[in-house]
Parts: structure tokens; sequence; C-alpha cells
């Protein structure tokens, strides 16, 4: 059974950077997409980036493009999320998910999940 857990969240001022990471366990990443997702109080879970099991062409939220960067590490068995220049509207607690093979944006395609980390940007 795949485990997923997310660390690496904190508090940051605005313009600030944060790396994520999702370390996988019970299995390695291989025949696995990995999604991370956020929400804040009040909102729905909403798809931040999406990498699919070769790695090539990660998607993107639009809001995040340019400045976040998603990447796995065979090696290391850990998928992860480099955030750069944060803003206050982007506060929330960012999960990692995973499924079979094929990216998505949608939480809603995801089986696995991690139990999140706490993102707080502000000055």
């Amino acid at each position: 059974q795949l485990q997923l857990v997310e660390s690496g969240g904190g508090l940051v001022q605005p313009g600030e950077s944060l790396r994520l990471s999702c370390a996988a366990s019970g299995s390695t990443l291989d025949g696995y997409a990995f999604g991370w997702f956020r929400q804040a109080p009040g909102k729905e879970r909403e798809g931040v980036s999406t990498i699919g099991e070769s790695g090539v062409n990660p998607m993107y939220a639009d809001s995040v493009k340019g400045r976040f960067t998603i990447s796995r590490d065979k090696a290391k068995n850990t998928v992860y999320l480099q955030m750069n220049n944060l803003k206050a509207e982007e506060s929330a607690v960012y999960y990692c998910a995973a499924r079979r093979w094929i990216r998505s944006m949608s939480p809603d395609n995801y089986p696995y999940w991690g139990r999140g980390t706490q993102v707080t940007v502000s000055s």
C-alpha cells in the first residue's frame, strides 16, 4: 500500500520560497503519477501541479506557472514542489497525492493522499 508523507511547510513572508517534499513508502515511484493540491479554509481543494510517471511535461495551475516547479527523485522515492515568490493568498494546507500512471489536476482522480503540510505566507 502506497503511503505519502508531506514535509517542508512553514511560515514565510511574501516573495520568499519553500520546497515541499512528499516521501513515498510501501512502493517505489514507478508506475505512479503525482499531484500537489492545496486547500485554504472555506475553499475547495484545488490542483497546483501534477507530474506523470515519465516526468515529462508536468502541468501547473495558471496561478503558479513560472513560480512553482514539480519534480520527482526516483533514488530518494520523493516528489518535490519548489515554490518561489509565494503570495499571501497561497496560504493553505498543501497535499501530495498519487494515482496510477497518468497525471491529473483533479483531486477526485487520486486514491492515495498524504495528511498535508501547512504553508502560511504572511508579513
